[in-house]
């Protein structure tokens, strides 16, 4: 029979479209490689078969739809049957191709072994596929192996990208992952039409007729339908794969996260599995416990118990009891650290719980000694004094108040002890603070000694203020006794800055119930009975009693009428009259301040005087003071009276007020009383700051102010003085006119201070003449200036205008 030989040629549409199956074919197997690999189980299986299913549908479409490409001259017919052999075989091998590379770790043997077996099958698969035609093929050589062999490095090629796109990283990486569907979808193209180059066609009608045949246009059809089954299939394992992917990638991103946690976590982890085993510590938990992880890990977490205090094992084991079962557990522990120093945890027992079942359990351990200490410290600062490391006023107070809850009742007494220091301020001011609280610590000490054996709490209130609690002290004689001892033992020197220094104390005491039932009462009882100690002279005690607290109820009222009392104009001058004795002549007038109580009367500045120094009214009270004697003598000497001057006492704390000079020189302007006729009267006190007080003077002076030195004799006297500043006139304290006429002694002071005077050439006077005597004496003595009641008592202005000034009128 004649052999006709076929000549065919190709559509280029379907080669491309072929070229594109083949593309698309191999990006979507790259894509499930991954999913593929981290399936497990049946899902495992399931997506083998998938993805084999449209790998191989994938390059079966291709090489038919390359078959279809195909244009013969005469009609031709393909055997079904073999046609579905052919996808079978695409199938299978594709199956074999995806097992051998998805596993995590492949050889280059088991690589070479899948891609020989991948080739061979694409390979059957191609060349069964081309005995489905109707038609005598055979085949040139040299095609033929070279398409075996362009099949092996599209299988080698295809296998290898597969693998190596299972990496996390790279897996990532689309551009390069198209690139390589290129390559491999082009290595499947070009093997397909290497062995097509090599067919050669002849009609042959020896060949019987398959059973099942299908025409070219309906094979067409098939194929459509083939190719788009495997685009739907695609489409979906790429929508799939990509949902997987997503899902990878939140999953990888949270061990990132949750693995970050754990390594770099503050707090020590020991991971527990269920059996109870160490499977691993963070960094941290190597630091706090002192432990290396190799030491302990795969070994039972009883293990790790030796390491805690011995006393805690017990309970440790019923921590861990609990969390096994499911429960939470937060705790305190403590363990030797390695170092031999005890480190304080905070601990944590967190069980892992997988659908309601503890899987293992998280020990999570912080160390918290340095926060325990740091809470211990504020704990103790917050009742204690941290210079003397004493009690403070708060847990004093507490400790006060617990004591009168317990004795309550009881029948049982107990004592209270205020404690100031006396001259504090010195060493503070002299030394410094450095100094000053050495000296604290040094007197804290000494109480502590004193009362060694007693049942007591000793507190520093403030400054220099301590209190003391004699819990078992019943009576006042025990009292005393300790007292004393107290005083005795602070009395003596203090060595600070190579040099002895000394201080006294001054107590107060109250006795519980008899001087107050509550804190607030004994407490403040005790101060005043301190406050009164220092009154009389400091270096002693004092217990509380109702006449001390009648006058200190007195005295708080004193305070709290004097402060509205300026307001209200209650004060009023009186004016005492000065004389010259040969005369007979009124020379001048002393201002006194009196205080018209609207209750009690009149007043003498003795009694509210010193308040007013206390709480701060002095110089309001004595800047009136001046302001109403200028106006007075003023108007007086308006009215026609003598031309004298008006003298005014001034307090040290009045002295001492900045621009005193510029403010008496205001008040002159104000009140239109020349300077000359103003005399103000100082102590001698005032001028132990020799520099300040010669300044102040020199100001005064210079204003045409006369000063006169009040009780001199009586203060720090120094002739000094007396040449230093611009000193005007002296005046003779009282005490050494009253026992004049009958102590030598007394007389002798007085002739000197006398003669003393007139040879500096200051003026003399003498105050507190009461007797014909004393005058006489005084007379004698050549002092002609006086003073006192033996010519007149004090008098309010309008009563002295019309006895005194009234007669120099006529």
């Amino acid at each position: 029979m004649e052999i006709e030989h076929i000549h065919n040629s190709y559509d280029q549409i379907f080669v491309f479209f072929s070229f594109v199956i083949a593309v698309f074919a191999s990006y979507n197997v790259l894509n499930l490689a991954k999913t593929i690999s981290s399936s497990r189980g049946k899902s495992y299986g399931l997506w083998l078969l998938y993805g084999a299913v449209v790998m191989g549908m994938g390059i079966w479409s291709m090489h038919f739809v390359g078959m279809l490409a195909n244009h013969f001259p005469i009609p031709v017919s393909y055997n079904f049957e073999i046609i579905i052999a052919s996808v079978i075989v695409a199938i299978v091998a594709s199956f074999i191709a995806l097992y051998i590379v998805v596993h995590k770790n492949v050889s280059r043997r088991r690589l070479l072994a899948g891609a020989s077996l991948f080739a061979l099958g694409i390979s059957a698969m191609h060349y069964i596929g081309m005995e489905a035609v109707e038609l005598k093929i055979t085949y040139d050589p040299l095609f033929f192996i070279l398409s075996i062999v362009i099949a092996f490095a599209a299988s080698i090629t295809a296998l290898g990208l597969t693998f190596y796109f299972l990496g996390d990283q790279k897996y990532l990486e689309r551009g390069k992952k198209f690139g390589s569907a290129l390559l491999m979808g082009t290595g499947i193209a070009v093997m397909h039409y290497t062995g097509m180059a090599g067919a050669h066609y002849e009609e042959s009608l020896e060949r019987e007729p398959a059973v099942m045949m299908i025409q070219q246009e309906w094979l067409a059809y098939f194929i459509t339908i083939g190719s788009l089954l495997t685009l739907a299939l695609s489409l979906l394992g790429l929508y799939i794969t990509r949902r997987f992917a997503r899902q990878e990638m939140a999953k990888q991103e949270s061990e990132k996260w949750y693995k970050s946690l754990y390594e770099s976590n503050q707090d020590g982890i020991i991971s527990i599995n269920s059996e109870h085993i160490i499977i691993g510590f963070n960094p941290a938990a190597e630091k706090i416990l002192g432990i290396k992880e190799e030491s302990y890990k795969s070994k039972p977490i009883s293990s790790i118990l030796p390491i805690f205090v011995f006393a805690q094992h017990e309970y440790l084991k019923e921590m861990y009891r609990r969390s096994s079962k499911g429960e939470i557990l937060r705790y305190e522990s403590a363990i030797h650290h390695h170092s031999g120093e005890q480190i304080d945890l905070s601990m944590v027992n967190a069980p892992v719980l997988v659908d309601g079942t503890v899987m293992g359990n998280y020990i999570i351990a912080r160390d918290v000694t340095e926060e325990k200490r740091t809470k211990e410290r504020n704990h103790f600062l917050a009742f204690h004094d941290e210079l003397t490391g004493l009690p403070n006023r708060r847990m004093f107070n507490q400790d006060l108040s617990d004591m009168i809850i317990e004795q309550q009742g009881s029948g049982n007494s107990f004592v209270v002890m205020v404690m100031d220091m006396d001259r504090f301020k010195v060493i503070n001011d002299s030394l410094g603070h450095a100094y000053g609280d050495l000296f604290l610590q040094q007197m804290s000490k000494r109480i502590k000694q004193c009362l060694a054996g007693e049942n007591a709490v000793i507190s520093r209130m403030g400054g220099d203020e301590f209190a003391i609690l004699l819990k078992e002290v019943r009576n006042e004689e025990k009292a005393v006794l300790l007292a004393e001892r107290i005083i005795k033992e602070l009395g003596l020197p203090y060595q600070l800055k190579d040099n002895e220094y000394y201080v006294t104390a001054s107590i107060g005491i109250a006795i519980y119930p008899h001087h107050g039932v509550n804190a607030v009462q004994l407490q403040r009882n005790a101060d005043m009975a301190m406050y009164e100690v220092k009154k009389q002279g400091k270096n002693n005690f004092h217990f509380f009693s109702n006449e001390l607290n009648a006058q200190i109820t007195e005295r708080v009222e004193l305070e709290g009428e004097l402060r509205k009392s300026i307001e209200r104009e209650e004060f009023e001058l009186y004016y005492q009259p000065q004389f010259h004795a040969g005369e007979a002549k009124l020379i001048g007038v002393e201002a006194l301040v009196r205080w018209n109580h609207p209750e009690k009367g009149i007043l003498s500045p003795a009694l509210f005087i010193p308040v007013a120094e206390e709480i701060g009214l002095i110089t309001s009270l004595g800047t009136w003071v001046l302001r109403e004697a200028c106006r007075q003598m003023h108007k007086w000497h308006e009215e026609g009276g003598p031309l004298i001057p008006v003298s005014v006492n001034l307090s040290s704390q009045q002295f001492y007020q900045p621009q005193l000079a510029r403010d008496i020189k205001k008040i002159l302007e104000e009140t239109g009383l020349q300077p000359a006729y103003l005399e103000l009267e100082i102590t001698e006190s005032m001028m132990m700051d020799a520099e300040t007080s010669s300044e102040i003077l020199k100001e005064l002076s210079s204003l045409g102010i006369r000063i006169s030195l009040d009780d001199f004799g009586t203060g720090y006297s120094s002739l000094s003085y007396l040449k230093m500043f611009p000193i005007n006139k002296l005046k003779i304290d009282r005490s050494f006119i009253q026992d004049i006429a009958v102590s030598d002694n007394d007389k002798a002071i007085v002739a000197s201070i006398i003669s003393m005077a007139q040879h500096l050439k200051m003026d003399v006077i003498a105050e507190g003449i009461e007797t014909k005597d004393q005058l006489d004496i005084l007379v004698a003595s050549n002092c002609s200036e006086i003073q006192g009641y033996y010519f007149s008592r004090p008098l309010p202005a309008g009563e002295l205008a019309s006895t005194f000034l009234a007669l120099l009128h006529k």
